[in-house]
């Protein structure tokens, strides 16, 4: 009942910090995050292609992208960067509430390295 205890007072101390993620927020606003029909929407005012036309070439590009990293592919996109699949070690973590320690196994994951043109415009 002690654990009890404990989670709940964090619990209270939470709404204290929520002014200081209110005060972040602005930062937030400006680096909005762009939906996949925002790029669709983008790409069909760009070129002669209509909204349909634009969504099915988007999901294609990514169908490809997704496509290549099972087969264990890099994929380069010029002026944004480059996909690649690495392999992760098996390690030992520990589970949150128990402490009890385990072994995480061995896995895979997506990395993205920035394009050098793309890091130096930011």
């Amino acid at each position: 009942m002690a654990k009890s205890t404990k989670a709940a007072a964090p619990a209270k101390a939470a709404p204290k910090k929520a002014p200081a993620a209110a005060a972040k927020k602005p930062a937030a606003e400006t680096s909005e995050k762009i939906a996949k029909t925002q790029i669709i929407d983008t790409v069909a005012d760009r070129t002669s292609l209509n909204k349909k036309q634009a969504g099915e070439s988007v999901a294609v590009m990514l169908d490809v992208i997704v496509e290549a990293l099972k087969d264990g592919k890099s994929v380069g996109l010029p002026g944004l960067g480059t996909f690649s699949v690495a392999k992760t070690a098996a390690r030992q973590g520990v589970r949150p509430g128990t402490s009890e320690k385990i072994t995480i196994p061995a896995g895979k994951k997506v990395r993205f390295k920035v394009a050098s043109t793309l890091k130096g415009n930011l």
